[in-house]
């Protein structure tokens, strides 16, 4: 409801409450209606050129032509009131409230050009497409087209071209509405600029004491007379009905700030007894601390200022210091309730940011200090406003509760250096166990101090005050900041990484994995923060005369598009093409998921065929998804040919192995001669196929390492894959025995039945004993013997090995052990004398064999 509904009703509650008294009736007096809103003269529509009546048989021209003609007389109305408001700003210096009230009223306005436009493009481009179905005009010497394909073509031209003018002025309008309101926000800016650094006499200017102490005289004459006049309209305007009224809304306001006080207590409890509260705790006691705390003061603050402004007992330009007192007792339990809320002087063990009791203590009270203050200083710069007070006597009012300010601030500052330095002091190692204030804060604040007084003392009274609002303003936005972040992270991003029951409700609904919900819940948390850290940029960038429009238009103009030469580029289109990128690769997974366990599993292929069928799905499914994506954002293909060309230049330099090696893996999966399962075998390396990826191969050796093969090497190397035509694996066994006391029949014999035995070894190539060769000491025999699958290879080669050399035992036969290498000797020394062979066969046979 608005200030004027507010009077209209308590004037109604004054003039009855005052007949039931026997009151004055000086109180029914009743405001003058406000004028109506001044009305743009209506526009004159174009006058249109006679065109033939349409057919019956086509009235879709028609229907086109009235709804354009609509919107260009819209366009039209625009224009008109375009072309005025520019009119308006450069004729003449204008204040800023008159420059923010006509971009206030230019945003609406572009608002609708652009609605227009958009509901004109695709009107366009279906009458464009109509035109482009009855074909090109026949050309002298061809055969003319009947009347009606004439008649329709030059109504769809006619069409075509109404559409065509309507769609660029639009655009043109469009362009001169923003351009109008960039020059709006240039001035506004260009003019703070200017009334920031005035500069008048300096606060040790003995001129402007002068000027001070000749312009007392006048001041208090108009202040008798201010006095004068609110005594008389107090008079007339006080009945007991507006007595009732004030005294009503005093009694809420004040019954609201000290009922808060026994009301508190009961709604927030920090208890002193528990010394490690959660942080959620904390942070909705900081939360209830902030509401009880200022919400009672500005409810009530706002409840006077409504029945004050209602009742009209005095004159209006006092009313502002009325207001501003209202506001600043609201300010200062607002600046009390924050401070509370966050540090909680009293409640060290609730405190959101770790500072020293003392520390805490002392922030708020020079806080308050502070906040009082400046409202005084406020009050007063209101009161000299309202009494039409002389220059200078308003300089020096600005200058002095700045220079008050910069004194309190520095006063704090200060405090806090002597308990640095105390501590410092101290005997014995200090070690920090809470956070302070540091010296780059401190320093900070010096700096904005020495400013504040230089500006006072050299003249720069407008930039003193601008920057004590501003240190105060930001201090408070970024406490608000801090505690906003930190129920973004705890009820937010804490909500969804912890085991609460909005974590696992959405975890049971979705099916979504544990790590996938947490990392939802810190990309909202980030989300929070941002908008949050935007929201104090915005805040701060105000008073500087930078406007939310200023930011939302150009956060418009990078999400709506914007042009570079003939290229258009959009943030939206950016982000839904890498959504139908991103919708397209996940069902490419699902298909490729589905292969995987669903469908290939009941062929009878082999798994390397299979791994070609889920990889070639893959990149079919990847590219269509690209294709869709690249034709949402309008890339043509003569625009991918020119990125395709420059494309190549950077292949020829430094893509070129990248692009070799996805060719290879492309033939790979086409030629398949290593497929997935394959044992390979790779310079030194021998392993499994794992994986066949774009650019290289992962081959699993027998100790569980990964190794990363690029995939040129496997085509243009070589490579051993002992799996390519069967899975039919060969097993060596090579065993010696000694030569004297061997008999080699005998042995192969042994060598042949342990091979026959084994159940995994083939039948048919049958197994075979080759006598390899005779050394000084052994005779060393090759069992060559296959199985149906490679990979029981090594078990079935243990298992030969333990059942030839049971053999041999029993046969009593011996094995000869390896020879060792001499050890390398220091001097020379006397060779012991060579056994014989027999002695040493003999002794080997008895070592193995058992008693």
């Amino acid at each position: 409801m608005t200030s004027i509904g507010f009077k209209r009703l308590f004037q109604a509650a004054v003039i009855v409450l005052a007949v039931a008294t026997g009151g004055t009736s000086d109180a029914q007096q009743t405001q003058p209606a406000p004028n109506p809103p001044a009305q743009a003269p209506a526009q004159p529509l174009p006058q249109a050129s006679p065109a033939p009546a349409p057919a019956a048989a086509a009235p879709a021209p028609t229907t086109i032509s009235a709804e354009t003609k609509a919107a260009r007389a819209k366009l039209d109305g625009y224009k008109a009131d375009l072309d005025q408001k520019e009119a308006a700003i450069q004729g003449r210096a204008m204040a800023d409230a008159d420059l923010q009230n006509i971009r206030q009223q230019i945003e609406p306005i572009i608002a609708e050009i652009r609605t227009v436009v958009d509901e004109q493009t695709p009107r366009l481009e279906a009458s464009k497409q109509r035109l482009s179905q009855l074909g090109p005009k026949p050309e002298k010497g061809q055969p003319e087209e009947s009347a009606d394909v004439a008649r329709d073509r030059a109504e769809r031209e006619a069409a075509v071209a109404e559409l065509d003018e309507t769609q660029r002025l639009g655009r043109a309008l469009l362009v001169q509405a923003e351009q109008l309101s960039t020059q709006i926000g240039d001035l506004r800016r260009a003019g703070f600029t200017r009334a920031l650094f005035e500069q008048s006499d300096g606060l040790l200017s003995p001129s402007l004491w002068m000027n001070v102490v000749q312009a007392v005289p006048r001041e208090l004459r108009a202040l008798r007379i201010i006095g004068e006049d609110a005594l008389d309209q107090l008079r007339r305007s006080t009945t007991l009905g507006v007595l009732l009224l004030l005294g009503l809304a005093t009694g809420m306001a004040v019954a609201l700030y000290v009922g808060r006080r026994s009301i508190a207590p009961r709604l927030v409890r920090r208890d002193r007894a528990i010394l490690d509260p959660s942080r959620r705790s904390r942070l909705l006691a900081a939360l209830g601390v902030l509401l009880l705390g200022a919400a009672p003061a500005i409810a009530g603050s706002w409840i006077v200022w409504v029945v004050f402004d209602a009742v009209d007992i005095v004159p209006s330009r006092l009313e502002q210091v009325v207001k501003a007192m209202l506001s600043g007792l609201a300010f200062i339990a607002f600046v009390r309730a924050l401070i509370d809320a966050i540090l909680a002087p009293d409640h060290t063990s609730w405190r959101l940011i770790p500072v020293r009791d003392a520390s805490a203590t002392r922030i708020m009270s020079f806080s308050i200090t502070l906040a009082t203050v400046m409202v005084v200083g406020k009050v007063i710069e209101a009161f000299n406003k309202a009494i039409a007070a002389a220059l200078p006597i308003t300089v020096i009012t600005r200058a002095v509760f700045a220079l008050a300010a910069a004194f309190v601030f520095a006063e704090l500052l200060r405090r806090f250096a002597a308990r640095e330095l105390q501590d410092e002091a101290c005997l014995g190692p200090y070690v920090p166990q809470e956070v302070d204030i540091g010296g780059p804060l401190r320093s900070l604040g010096w700096f904005i101090v020495a400013l504040i007084i230089g500006s006072v003392v050299g003249g720069y009274i407008a930039l003193a005050s601008f920057l004590v609002d501003q240190a105060v303003g930001i201090s408070i936005i970024i406490a608000l900041l801090v505690l906003g972040i930190a129920f973004a992270d705890e009820f937010i991003g804490g909500s969804l990484r912890s085991q609460s029951r909005i974590a696992t409700t959405l975890q049971a609904n979705t099916g979504l994995r544990r790590r996938s919900v947490e990392q939802i819940g810190i990309l909202v948390s980030g989300v929070a923060r941002l908008a949050l850290i935007i929201i104090a940029i915005l805040l701060v960038l105000l008073p500087w005369g930078i406007e939310s429009a200023d930011v939302t238009g150009s956060l418009r103009a990078l999400f709506f598009g914007f042009n570079v030469g003939d290229v258009t580029i959009s943030l939206s289109s950016i982000l839904i093409a890498a959504l139908l990128f991103a919708g397209g690769f996940t069902i490419t997974r699902i298909i490729q998921r589905w292969l995987d366990n669903t469908f290939l599993p009941a062929t009878d292929l082999d798994a390397g065929l299979r791994n070609s069928i889920r990889t070639a799905a893959g990149y079919v499914g990847i590219i269509t998804a690209g294709v869709v994506a690249f034709t949402y954002l309008g890339l043509s293909l003569e625009r991918l040919t020119i990125v395709a060309g420059a494309l190549s230049v950077g292949i020829g330099f430094g893509l070129q192995s990248i692009v070799n090696n996805f060719i290879s893996g492309l033939i790979l999966l086409w030629e398949r001669p290593i497929r997935v399962g394959d044992l390979v075998v790779v310079g030194d390396a021998e392993g499994y196929v794992r994986r066949i990826n774009v650019r290289s191969t992962e081959i699993q050796t027998g100790d569980r390492a990964m190794l990363i093969v690029p995939n040129s090497n496997l085509i243009s190397g070589v490579v051993r894959n002992r799996v390519r035509n069967d899975r039919v694996g060969r097993v060596l066994v090579t065993v010696p025995v000694p030569r004297a006391s061997s008999d080699p029949d005998q042995v192969a014999e042994i060598m042949r039945q342990a091979a026959l035995a084994h159940r995994e070894v083939m039948s048919e190539p049958s197994p075979r004993v080759l006598f390899k060769k005779v050394t000084e000491n052994t005779i060393d025999f090759d069992l060559v013997c296959f199985v149906d699958d490679i990979d029981a290879a090594g078990r079935v080669s243990s298992d030969l090995f333990f059942e030839i050399f049971r053999g041999l035992r029993k046969a009593g036969i011996g094995v000869p052990a390896p020879a060792a290498a001499p050890e390398p000797e220091e001097e020379p020394k006397e060779k012991a004398p060579k056994a014989d062979e027999e002695d040493e066969t003999l002794t080997l046979l008895k070592d193995k064999t058992p008693a």
